[in-house]
C-alpha cells in the first residue's frame, strides 16, 4: 500500500469517527467532510491500481491482493460496500464524473 493510500484512508477514517459522533448541528459538515475524503482515498487507490503491473480483470480478483485486504480489515464494516462498489469501478476503468460520486 502506497503512502498516499496511508494519509487518505487514514484521514477518511478519522472523519468517519467525526461523522458518527458528530450532533445534529454540525452532522451535515461532518458527512461532507467525510465523503470527500473517502472519495480522495478512492482516487489514490484507482492511481496504485494504474500503476500496477499485473491489474486484476475482476473484483474478486482485486479484493484479494494484500493491500486491498489489509485496506478492507481497517475499513468500519458499514464502509465495504461503498468500498467494494468503488472498486468494481476501478477494475473496470470507470471513472466517476465529480458529480456523480455525490448522487449515490
Amino acid at each position: 500500500m502506497t503512502a498516499k493510500i496511508e494519509q487518505t484512508l487514514e484521514n477518511a477514517l478519522r472523519n468517519w469517527k467525526a461523522m458518527s459522533r458528530s450532533g445534529n448541528e454540525d452532522a451535515e459538515e461532518a458527512a461532507d467532510q467525510f465523503e470527500a475524503s473517502f472519495y480522495l482515498f478512492i482516487d489514490a487507490v484507482r492511481e496504485w491500481f494504474h500503476g500496477l503491473d499485473q491489474q486484476p480483470q475482476t473484483l474478486e480478483e482485486f479484493l484479494e491482493l494484500p493491500a486491498v485486504r489489509h485496506i478492507l480489515e481497517l475499513l468500519p464494516a458499514p464502509l465495504h460496500l461503498n468500498f467494494e462498489t468503488e472498486a468494481e469501478l476501478i477494475v473496470d476503468h470507470i471513472s466517476r464524473i465529480d458529480e456523480d460520486k455525490y448522487d449515490e
